[in-house]
C-alpha cells in the first residue's frame, strides 16, 4: 500500500506546487511509482511545472464522478519513468464534488502507486478540505517571511481538526540573508508551524524559468540546488537520514 500526501501551505505564493513538481520528480527517479494529482480547481498549474501541459486530456473529476477509471485518466510523464499526473478541472463547484469519491480516489491510488501526492490549493477553504481527503500526512510548505509563517500555524491547526496529525514542514525558498535580516531563525519557524523539518530548499533561478520553459526542474537543471534539496527530501520520505542542505550566506 502507498503513502498519501498532501502538500499545502496555507497561502499563496511559498512555491507550493513547484515543491511538489520537484518532489514528485525525484520520488519517481528513485524508481517509485508516483502520481501527482493537481487539487487547484480553476488555477491548475502544477502541469506547467510537470511539463505536461500539452498532455493532460482527464481531470480528478472524471474518476470522482465515475466517468473514467483512474489507471485511465492519468497522464504518464514521457521522459521521467514512474511518474504519473492527474489535472483539475478547469470548472467544478466544490460543492458538487463528494469527498467520500475523492478519498475513495486516493485509497485506490495508494493500491496502484507508491506515492500519492496532492497539490493543495492556496487558502484553508472547500478546496483545502477537499484535498486533505484521505491524506495520511500534510507536507507544509512555508516561506521565511511573518505572513506565511502565520498562515502555515493556522493550517497546521486545520490539519489536525481534519485527522492528519503526521505533519512535514517544508521551508522553501531559503534566502539565509533575509531571514537574518528579520531576526529570525529556522528555529523559529518550526516552532511557530508545530511540525518536523522534513527539508530546506534555498532560493533558485531555475525553478521558475524550468516552469515558463514547461520542463520538470530534474530534466532542466538536475544539478541545481532546489532539485537537490527535492532529492534529499524524497530520500528522508522514504525514511532514509539525509543531512540538511547547508544553504549557506
Amino acid at each position: 500500500m502507498g503513502s498519501s500526501i498532501v502538500i499545502t501551505s496555507g497561502k499563496g505564493g511559498t512555491g507550493k506546487t513547484s515543491l511538489t513538481a520537484a518532489l514528485a520528480s525525484a520520488l519517481a527517479a528513485s524508481g517509485a511509482r508516483v502520481l501527482c494529482i493537481d487539487a487547484d480547481i480553476g488555477l491548475r498549474n502544477l502541469d506547467l511545472s510537470l511539463g505536461l501541459s500539452d498532455m493532460v486530456c482527464r481531470d480528478f473529476c472524471d474518476v470522482v464522478l465515475g466517468g473514467c477509471p483512474l489507471e485511465e485518466a492519468v497522464t504518464e510523464h514521457p521522459l521521467i519513468p514512474g511518474l504519473f499526473f492527474l489535472g483539475a478541472p478547469v470548472f467544478a463547484d466544490h460543492t458538487e464534488i463528494p469527498h467520500e469519491g475523492f478519498t475513495a480516489m486516493i485509497e485506490e491510488a495508494r493500491t496502484l502507486f507508491d506515492w500519492c501526492l496532492v497539490d493543495s490549493p492556496a487558502g484553508l477553504g472547500r478546496g483545502f478540505r477537499l484535498s486533505c481527503c484521505g491524506a495520511e500526512k500534510a507536507v507544509i510548505t512555508v516561506t521565511a517571511d511573518d505572513s506565511s509563517r502565520r498562515d502555515a500555524q493556522r493550517a497546521a491547526s486545520e490539519l489536525y481538526e481534519l485527522g492528519i496529525t503526521e505533519l512535514l514542514l517544508a521551508v522553501n525558498r531559503v534566502r539565509p540573508r533575509l531571514i537574518k535580516r528579520s531576526r529570525s531563525t529556522v528555529d523559529d519557524i518550526i516552532d511557530s508551524v508545530g511540525a518536523r523539518l522534513i527539508g530546506l530548499v534555498p532560493e533558485d533561478d531555475n525553478v521558475p524559468l524550468a516552469a515558463n520553459l514547461g520542463k520538470p526542474l530534474l530534466l532542466y537543471a538536475p544539478k541545481c540546488r532546489a532539485a537537490k534539496a527535492a532529492a534529499n527530501m524524497a530520500e528522508r520520505l522514504s525514511g532514509r537520514r539525509v543531512p540538511l542542505m547547508k544553504i549557506g550566506k
